[in-house]
């Protein structure tokens, strides 16, 4: 392994170096059962169990705790209703403003507002004329981070968040937005058009009225522009339309296309709590700004694509997956320019035997059962990618983590039990990393064992520690690429050359 050098401020990092050294060494020594050998597949059964531990888990879904706590979920169904109500022409046709909880997020969260962070709900229309609805985060006046115990001090870097596909709103990731919030961060988290309580059909009737006038050529695909939901453009001009939003001030209003007489945001209420000020010393030339980008699903394809044509953008955390591909459908090509996590799952929508797990994790395919998964498999090309072209990287696989890993909705669908403390330590450390320049930051990049604080009931959060070589996939690789650190090398038992 190669020798870790000092990071840019100089903090040493030859213990971690040690420490990295033993784990990898300790794995070799140890040996993996072969694949199609009983102790392998017997593995491979219990990491497919654990890929549901989300519900199973003796504490999950299913536990008393957990269902007592959904009770208190209905009000905010209703008050999503009533929104709805109070703007009959602006209509969010999504399964959220029709099932009870779809919009909900984790009910432990539900006292997070006011007494961990602060919550500020905001509207504002996209260049369509379609009615966004989002919410910031923020920490309270007087707040200490929740680690350390160090008072935070306004103003903050800032993160916009953009949603999956396939009918993700923005409370399912209030769990990343609020960690972000309580360690200093102001958060924006938005649903795309056509999701969530957003609105689905833009404004190009008469008057600006709610209808399609056909394609204009702005959009994708669909009948009009942003129709269907289901289109990359859609995640790409959202995240570039929430940008413009989050910026906006007093002195510079948000231009609310279209917005008429609806009652819309004319700029980030929390504006002042955001540093604006130029970073003095930018990992990325050209690149000053303290604000970085988020996405999960579609939407981390859309922040692959958005970081190397939005000058604005510092750094970035893709949630299944960080894109390496050279074009981008319809909307140009890719590259890397700003330093990006890659969070990557080993499953995708379903869980599966390792003989299925042969090309991509939304596209498995059969492979011979004396044959493990391809280490560096299809998805990670955006870690490769990064790499390749000299830009700060790191790919996590969480153990027995699947596609909906990110997703806070309830008793429905395979995620496993840790796969989001995993997924927000990472993100808060690369965040700290690049917007922040914590100069701690590498050596929590490269720790063998972390802690995090968890909601473990309503208005209760709890620290676990967790060991890195618990918590990290056994077959698919986990690495990194960072100059600070003079090297490049995995993190777990595979390999990422």
């Amino acid at each position: 392994m190669t020798t870790l050098r000092a990071t840019r401020r100089g903090t040493a990092l030859a213990l971690a170096a040690a420490l990295l050294a033993t784990t990898a060494g300790a794995a070799q020594a140890s040996g993996d059962p072969q694949p199609g050998s009983p102790e392998y597949v017997q593995r491979d059964l219990q990491n497919i169990a654990d890929a549901n531990s989300r519900q199973t888990a003796s504490d999950g879904q299913l536990s008393a705790t957990y269902l007592a706590a959904l009770q208190q979920q209905n009000p905010v169904f209703l008050g999503q209703q009533s929104t709805q109500l109070g703007s009959p022409d602006r209509l969010a046709l999504s399964p959220g403003q029709f099932f009870p909880g779809w919009n909900a997020g984790n009910p432990y969260r539900a006292e997070w507002s006011g007494k961990r962070g602060l919550t500020v709900p905001v509207a504002f229309t996209n260049r369509y004329g379609s009615l966004l609805r989002g919410d910031l985060f923020a920490p309270l006046p007087g707040a200490k981070d929740p680690y350390t115990g160090r008072a935070l001090h306004a103003p903050y870097p800032g993160v916009v968040f953009t949603t999956g596909s396939v009918q993700g709103s923005e409370r399912m990731y209030w769990w990343l937005a609020q960690d972000l919030a309580e360690r200093g961060y102001v958060v924006l988290t938005y649903d795309v058009q056509g999701q969530g309580t957003s609105e689905t059909l833009p404004h190009e009737g008469p008057a600006g009225l709610a209808g399609c006038a056909g394609p204009t050529g702005k959009g994708e695909t669909g009948l009009c522009d942003g129709v269907p939901f289901q289109q990359t453009s859609n995640f790409v001009y959202g995240t570039e339309d929430a940008i413009d939003f989050f910026l906006s001030t007093p002195s510079h209003h948000y231009r609310n296309p279209v917005a008429g007489t609806t009652r819309v945001d004319r700029y980030n209420p929390l504006w002042a709590l955001y540093d604006a000020s130029p970073d003095p010393h930018p990992v990325t030339p050209g690149r000053t700004s303290r604000l970085g980008i988020a996405g999960h699903s579609l939407g981390a394809q859309a922040v692959s694509y958005v970081q190397a044509v939005d000058r604005r953008v510092s750094a970035v955390v893709a949630l299944d997956k960080l894109s390496g591909s050279s074009s981008f459908t319809a909307l140009g090509p890719m590259k890397p320019v700003v330093p990006s996590l890659g969070l990557q799952s080993e499953y995708g929508f379903n869980v599966y035997p390792y003989t299925m797990s042969h090309g991509s994790s939304i596209a498995p395919q059969p492979g011979p059962p004396d044959q493990g998964p391809d280490p560096m498999r299809e998805e990670s090309t955006g870690f490769t990618t990064w790499k390749k072209a000299k830009v700060d990287t790191m790919v996590i696989v969480p153990r027995a983590s699947t596609h909906l890993e990110y997703t806070d909705i309830t008793l429905a669908l395979p995620a496993s039990r840790y796969g989001q403390d995993v997924a927000s330590y990472y993100s808060q450390a690369w965040f700290d990393k690049y917007l922040k320049h914590d100069a701690g930051a590498d050596a929590r990049l490269l720790a063998t064992s972390f802690s995090y604080l968890e909601p473990v009931d309503v208005g209760v959060w709890k620290p676990v520690t967790l060991k890195r070589a618990d918590r990290l996939s056994f077959y698919y690789c986990s690495g990194y690429a960072m100059r600070s650190t003079g090297a490049d090398d995995d993190i777990a038992k595979v390999d990422c050359t």
